[in-house]
């Protein structure tokens, strides 16, 4: 389509193409990944959702209602 329009590659942004590419040949679990994966896969949303489920415990409370029953 346009013939002639040649560009240069950036080295550094193939390089990090090439890695995001094949990041399932080259990751290693390590304790830091695992720690990160532990806080950020588990502990963040079970906090999410205790928060969530503590607001409409109160929001139950203020209306006189009895608390709603969740899965947890």
């Amino acid at each position: 389509m346009g013939g002639g329009m040649e560009m240069r590659k950036n080295h550094w942004i193939e390089e990090w193409a090439t890695k995001r590419e094949n990041l399932e040949h080259h990751f290693r679990w390590t304790r830091r990944n695992l720690a990160l994966a532990g806080i950020f896969g588990i502990a963040v949303p079970v906090l999410v959702y205790k928060g969530i489920v503590k607001d409409f415990h109160m929001q139950d409370e203020d209306a006189g209602r009895p608390h709603r029953k969740f899965w947890f």
